[in-house]
């Protein structure tokens, strides 16, 4: 009878305890955001898509030669957590838009916004967060270890969504499985839209996307949140997360001063064509000219194995470039400083993109006068792309906003062939230095910057 008693009470005493742990979070307050029976609450926008309801299901239908559909809500959403089940035709593209958009001074009131892709093609992007009919892809799923998130979405069944966009911070999951993990404070409020793309191959006409179970939690949703294994993205604007600080990132500019910076050449920064507004870093137009008005400014540190990223938005005809392994000890220096440089280069009015030793060497994101970037995608000028460079143990990376150009190794037999060829073949040991400066070039013409950090590795 003791030994009962004693079982008894310790079995109150867990139950006590599990009882407030519960009432410590407490339930969340689900929201239905659709009442299985009609739209209310949703106005479609855009295109001609047709959406009906069947068996409290949303069915949106794919019609010929109409733009991008939208089934909207009629209200606009913060800081949320969302979770949905849909269902797609294997054949049509579609995704859930988020804090999105429209009004009749952009674009003619088109659909923009944050989109939680739905791709059913063999890329497997399902979950990724595009940003459409605005900047492009914020997270692809191009890495190796994002196999598990591809392999997440189940093909011709129903899959589910759990989407968490708190403060800047936006994270999904597809079939539970982690896949983005985004810091991003372009949109803090939106509506919520599910998508029907638009098709221009009539075997794909009639081909659906479904949607079913749509809930939302707005109040508290902090409280509620769930934590990720998924890769960290940030595009916050001259700001570190946890994260990056944790794992050695540094900010090369603080958005307000020129701390670490110099003019090539010089012990301090250029006393004009540079300018620091609304933390935006930029190099004034001055007609052209390479390096001759406020000049290159380079980082006072030196690096050798790193990975750096920034931002960059070119205005119309512009030409400028991010070089690295700068080491300042040319002879007769006239003109920009040497080093390996990332071209930034508005292609489609500039001449440069139709010169150099190699096709397409000048072009955007390529190593200037080395190797051409090809395919690519970009965001055109006034707005903002995203250039990323890796640097370990003489392999090189380029990288523009989210996707990988080419990769090359400093020093090897094809490297020097190719720096043979080029307008730097006098140059001694070109690319080749141990380790340098980061330079940001002043070719005359007005082009920013923002969130440039780096790490060593």
């Amino acid at each position: 009878m003791k030994n009962y008693k004693m079982l008894l009470s310790l079995l109150l005493f867990l139950l006590l305890i599990s009882c407030a742990d519960t009432g410590k979070k407490g339930q969340p307050n689900w929201q239905e955001l659709f009442n299985g029976r009609d739209f209310t609450g949703w106005v479609q926008k855009g295109g001609e898509a047709v959406y009906e309801i069947a068996d409290g299901v949303i069915i949106g239908t794919s019609v010929m030669n109409t733009s991008n559909s939208f089934l909207c809500t009629d209200k606009d959403y913060g800081d949320f957590i969302m979770e949905l089940e849909f269902k797609v035709d294997p054949v049509l593209n579609s995704g859930v838009q988020i804090r999105s958009l429209s009004y009749p001074e952009y674009n003619n009131g088109r659909v923009h916004g944050y989109q939680v892709e739905i791709d059913p093609s063999a890329r497997a992007w399902t979950g990724g967060i595009y940003d459409e009919a605005r900047r492009g892809w914020l997270y692809a799923l191009t890495e190796p270890e994002q196999e598990e998130a591809r392999n997440a979405f189940k093909n011709n069944d129903w899959n589910k969504f759990r989407v968490e966009a708190i403060g800047n911070h936006i994270k999904t999951w597809v079939n539970d499985i982690p896949v983005t993990n985004l810091f991003d404070e372009e949109t803090a409020e939106g509506f919520i839209a599910l998508q029907v793309h638009s098709i221009r191959d009539s075997s794909r006409a009639g081909t659906q996307v479904m949607w079913r179970n749509i809930r939302i939690i707005t109040e508290s949703p902090e409280k509620f949140s769930t934590a990720t294994t998924a890769p960290e993205r940030s595009y916050l604007n001259n700001k570190l997360t946890e994260n990056e600080i944790a794992n050695g990132w540094k900010l090369l500019f603080d958005g307000e001063t020129n701390t670490g910076w110099r003019k090539a050449y010089h012990d301090s920064f250029p006393e004009k064509g540079w300018r620091i507004e609304n933390g935006i870093l930029t190099v004034e137009a001055s007609g052209g000219g390479e390096s001759r008005y406020g000049g290159d400014i380079v980082t006072t540190d030196r690096y050798s194995d790193f990975e750096l990223q920034l931002q960059v938005r070119l205005t119309p005809g512009a030409n400028s470039g991010v070089k690295y392994f700068v080491t300042e000890q040319e002879e007769g220096h006239v003109g920009s400083a040497i080093g390996p440089e990332y071209q930034i280069l508005d292609d489609s009015a500039h001449p440069d993109a139709n010169k150099g030793a190699i096709p397409g060497s000048r072009t955007l994101g390529s190593l200037y006068d080395l190797i051409p970037a090809g395919k690519k995608r970009v965001n055109g000028t006034g707005q903002w792309n995203t250039i990323r460079i890796v640097s370990k143990d003489r392999h090189v990376e380029h990288w523009l906003n989210g996707f990988k150009l080419f990769e090359y190794e400093r020093g090897s037999e094809e490297f020097r062939e190719l720096v043979a060829k080029s307008k730097f073949k006098n140059q001694p040991g070109f690319g080749e230095a141990e380790d340098g400066h980061i330079l940001l070039q002043d070719h005359g013409n007005e082009v920013s910057f923002r969130n440039i950090k780096i790490r060593r590795l």
